[in-house]
């Protein structure tokens, strides 16, 4: 797969904050469009996911592709072209972009034959190339991020990009299986204000223009990894929070470019427009007329809490659900391109948390799920034509998180039983779910009583980081979830999915039980301990 060396994806900003500041200042004007489309999507606009596989214990290939077609996920990005998964990709209607892994440029750009070779086996058999052939392969994306990742090896892209375009013409495809390379925004300078943007100068002459030339003459698109993750780490302050997210502001404080006086309401689209501009600027043959593919972009969902503040559930949350609805419902294209005709498409980095991978604590915690395909966070997609619809938000049950440390877990289970007013009393001696009799076990059951009590809210199953959210219903054996309780009236034995019929929730005192084995005569003297102090803490929300 690709280096995917995403920290340099955000770069390019060096003049950054005080062009910003210029932007901010600048009171609430009409838009004026300066540049036309430049090509757009063919056909509707969609978002898709990239797959990296540093992942314990993933998929397999079918389970895989079970996985994508219960998430109705229909575009995936691949860094290399694994035959295994793209056979199993064929059972679930979705289609792949599949990559040439960086070290393997110097042969394929160096020999058109090897670059036939290559096509011959890893791209042909699923390409459609007759009635009984899948057609999985929806793009090749040639190398990733080469100028920062392996610059030694941009003298040989352009030969390796040409030479696969090539051995595909002559296969005469049917549908043909446009060749690009995913580069990194950091490839343009001066992106804020948009209108002043340009590409790096020592690349150019020498390289974005042939490619673009390259990419006009066979209907490719310019394939861009963007970030607003970083531009907002970089900014110093500058970019508010809520402008990387998507998230409305007020017109003052909009960014306003006073060259054209577009205004921009998001990092995303003005980063778009950035580059629309660099292209404008360099005024290669054919360049305006290529649309733009993002094949990277997405928001981490955990960090160092002191060098990577902004990588947190919610924030990802937000930008992603956000991001899926800008490109699936509001179609909007650009202040420069505007219109759904000229939405640029996008792929989320990425569908798993890559917990292998190497580097910044951000660096395992980008993806949607874990690699069980459990959900990291619940993404809020309603609406959004069915993409990642299953349970993700119709339903899912909060649990002790794996990696939370059990005092924690404790002290949160405490509080959901406690103050939070969580119906605890199927983990009391003797009842369905007291076995097993663990710490994790019981709070699991607490935490998912209270989040089911509270609808299921956003941040009703953080505690503290103790809790997560699953789409894997945990009920077991005799002991029913609530979860599972509102899902169905039958009652469980065995098999935790035979829940069916909405019922209401199962009524009963709460009874705080504070730490698991307890005899219930000293329970009943916490519960008086309770009551005298209880009033203090009742409204509190610390762990929520």
């Amino acid at each position: 797969m690709g280096s995917r060396s995403r920290g340099g994806t955000g770069s390019g900003c060096g003049l950054l904050v005080s062009l910003l500041l210029s932007l901010l200042s600048l009171h609430h004007r009409s838009p004026v469009s300066v540049l036309a489309a430049g090509g757009g999507n063919n056909g509707e606009p969609y978002v898709g996911v990239t797959i990296g596989t540093a992942v314990t214990n993933l998929l397999s290939p079918s389970d895989l592709a079970a996985f994508l077609r219960a998430q109705r996920i229909t575009r995936v990005r691949l860094y290399d072209a694994d035959p295994r998964i793209l056979s199993a990709l064929a059972s679930s209607g979705a289609r792949a972009i599949v990559g040439v892994p960086n070290d393997e440029l110097l042969a394929l750009g160096s020999s058109p034959s090897t670059a036939a070779a290559w096509v011959a086996r890893r791209v042909l058999p699923f390409a459609g190339v007759n009635s009984t052939t899948p057609d999985v392969i929806s793009a090749i994306a040639v190398g990733d991020e080469v100028p920062t990742a392996l610059p030694s090896a941009l003298p040989v892209l352009l030969p390796a990009i040409r030479s696969l375009a090539a051995a595909l013409a002559a296969a005469n495809l049917s549908s043909p299986i446009p060749v690009s390379t995913p580069l990194p925004f950091s490839v343009v300078l001066d992106p804020f204000p948009p209108s002043q943007a340009f590409f790096n100068q020592s690349l150019a002459k020498s390289f974005v223009a042939p490619l673009l030339a390259h990419l006009a003459n066979t209907s490719a698109p310019l394939m861009l990894n963007l970030y607003p993750y970083y531009s907002l780490m970089q900014s110093n302050g500058v970019i508010p929070l809520d402008n990387a997210l998507f998230r409305p502001l007020p017109p003052s404080l909009e960014m306003v470019d006073p060259n054209t006086l577009l205004h921009y309401t998001n990092v995303f689209d003005a980063m778009l427009d950035a580059v629309r501009v660099a292209v404008r600027n360099l005024n290669a043959t054919g360049g305006a007329g290529v649309p733009i593919l993002v094949t990277e972009t997405g928001w981490p969902s955990y960090g160092d809490k002191r060098s990577e503040p902004y990588a947190t559930k919610d924030n990802a949350d937000a930008y992603n659900s956000n991001l899926i609805k800008h490109v699936l419902e509001d179609k909007p294209g650009t202040p420069m391109a505007p219109g759904a005709a000229a939405q640029s498409s996008a792929y989320i980095y990425e569908l798993f948390n890559e917990d292998l991978r190497p580097g910044p604590v951000s660096e395992a915690n980008w993806g949607l799920f874990y690699g069980n395909g459990t959900p990291v966070y619940l993404l809020h997609v309603s609406g959004a034509g069915g993409f990642l619809g299953n349970d993700t938000t119709d339903r899912s049950f909060c649990v002790a998180a794996d990696d939370a440390d059990e005092k924690a877990v404790q002290a949160a289970m405490d509080w959901a039983c406690g103050p939070g007013r969580a119906d605890c009393t199927a983990i009391q001696p003797g009842q369905g779910c007291y076995m097993p009799n663990d710490v994790r076990s019981h709070a699991s059951y607490a935490f998912d009583a209270y989040y089911q009590s509270q609808g299921r809210a956003a941040g009703s199953c953080y505690f503290q980081g103790a809790g997560m959210v699953t789409t894997t219903d945990p009920s077991h054996d005799n002991c029913l979830f609530p979860g599972s309780k509102l899902l169905g009236n039958d009652t469980k034995s065995g098999s935790a999915s035979n829940a069916t019929t909405p019922t209401s929730d199962a009524e009963g005192s709460a009874i705080w039980r504070l730490r698991t084995g307890r005899e219930k005569g000293f329970l009943l003297f916490l519960q008086l301990l309770l009551s005298i102090t209880v009033v203090i803490v009742m409204d509190s929300n610390f762990w929520t």
